[in-house]
């Protein structure tokens, strides 16, 4: 069983177009979807769960699109999510939080204080995320510090979290599109041509059997 998973979770605009409705009708389903998978995940034993929720790359969409995106987003973070913290859920929101206003910060950072001591997993939600905005931000923090590995990795926004075992990926695209870049060098890659709103609980449960008979050797 993997510790640590990671999921791209693309497709909710081709969804929503598949049935003839707006593209935010499929971010609705989406995240609906992404409670589904939170319990998945927990009941199947996974410790930490990083989700890719809004790149720095989707700042470039319609303004209407990402206006309702972060509707949905301020949602979640405010009544959305309250059944997740209830069941114990610890969340924690990594990500370039500057481009947020005030009130969008303060609630995540509330979220995460309240969800802190709770004992199930972890929900890592990848907001305004880019993996090479993540390690030239951490090497910005280290100017006129000794750069090394471990120095690295502790001034990245995922700084405490583990590197993920497996990455999935829904939507049919085989690239990571600038996700977890760094902590993904030895990740077992899963793609499937499911949409993100249409993935399953067996499709998740069967690519982490199949996660368990790959041979892992990180190098050696």
């Amino acid at each position: 069983m993997p510790d640590a998973v990671g999921i791209i979770m693309d497709g909710n605009r081709r969804w929503a177009k598949g049935k003839g409705m707006p593209s935010v009708r499929g971010h609705q389903a989406g995240y609906e979807k992404l409670k589904e998978a939170t319990r998945w995940a927990h009941e199947a034993g996974v410790k930490e769960l990083t989700v890719y929720a809004f790149s720095t790359e989707n700042w470039n969409r319609s303004q209407e699109e990402v206006g309702y995106l972060m509707e949905l987003l301020e949602h979640a973070l405010t009544r959305g999510l309250e059944d997740l913290e209830k069941e114990g859920v610890r969340m924690r929101f990594i990500g370039e939080r500057a481009r947020f206003s005030s009130a969008f910060k303060e609630k995540m950072d509330a979220v995460e204080a309240r969800t802190s001591v709770n004992a199930g997993i972890t929900l890592v939600i990848a907001l305004s995320y880019g993996g090479r905005s993540e390690i030239l931000s951490a090497v910005q923090k280290l100017e006129g510090k000794e750069v090394t590995e471990e120095a690295l990795r502790n001034a990245m926004w995922s700084a405490g979290l583990l590197d993920p075992d497996l990455i999935i990926r829904t939507g049919g695209e085989m690239r990571l599109s600038n996700f977890l870049t760094w902590q993904s060098a030895y990740s077992e890659l899963m793609f499937t041509d499911t949409l993100w709103p249409d993935f399953s609980k067996e499709e998740f449960l069967g690519m982490l059997e199949a996660f368990g008979m790959r041979e892992r050797r990180m190098g050696k």
